[in-house]
């Protein structure tokens, strides 16, 4: 299995697949609460089966060219991930989307795994359109979507049913022209 560094910090990006429904159900058991705020990620991954089921699905997302799952792992320890929930090639768009357990908070993990993504899906899979939709109490993934360069596009009203409360969605996007712009002015600024 490949891993992509994220930093000095021991942080790697790598793929989550059904063989590591165990290990992905103890992280979310670990983040369960704190990951349950805003996604539904907490609800689907309930037991070994609904894991297992969940990254299958995502297995048959890369199958087919619609989706892809990485794992962060710290020293080795899976902490959170990153997503494109949607990706279509065809049209140029995909939406991603990110957890974290607890104990990984704070440390800019998401920020630079979505950048890895992002660099992937614009350079090599030729994606104009990278989506973020955030639930606008989740001011922590608004964070991000601000430090990725992206611009808020608008927000979706009492769009999202959620344990029983309907929720305003913020949709957030970087162009591709934009993210490589954002991404030379950082390589001229570090030169």
């Amino acid at each position: 299995m490949y891993a992509i560094s994220l930093g000095d910090d021991g942080a790697e990006l790598g793929p989550l697949e059904p063989w590591q429904a165990e290990e992905f159900l103890a992280h979310m058991d670990r983040g369960r609460e704190f990951i349950g705020q805003h996604i539904a990620l907490a609800d689907v991954v309930a037991d070994l089966g609904t894991s297992r089921a969940f990254l299958q699905s995502y297995a048959e997302k890369a199958a087919s060219d619609s989706g892809r799952i990485h794992g962060i792992r710290v020293d080795g320890k899976l902490v959170g991930g990153v997503l494109f929930r949607t990706m279509d090639v065809a049209q140029g768009t995909a939406e991603a989307g990110c957890w974290l357990e607890p104990s990984a908070v704070g440390k800019g993990l998401i920020t630079r795994a979505v950048g890895v993504l992002i660099d992937w899906a614009v350079e090599e899979r030729g994606i104009h359109r990278v989506e973020w939709q955030v639930a606008a109490a989740n001011q922590s993934s608004i964070a991000v979507a601000r430090r990725l360069g992206m611009t808020k596009d608008g927000v979706l009203r009492e769009s999202f049913l959620y344990r029983g409360t309907r929720r305003d969605i913020e949709i957030w996007s970087v162009l591709a022209p934009e993210w490589r712009a954002r991404r030379r002015a950082a390589q001229a600024q570090a030169a």
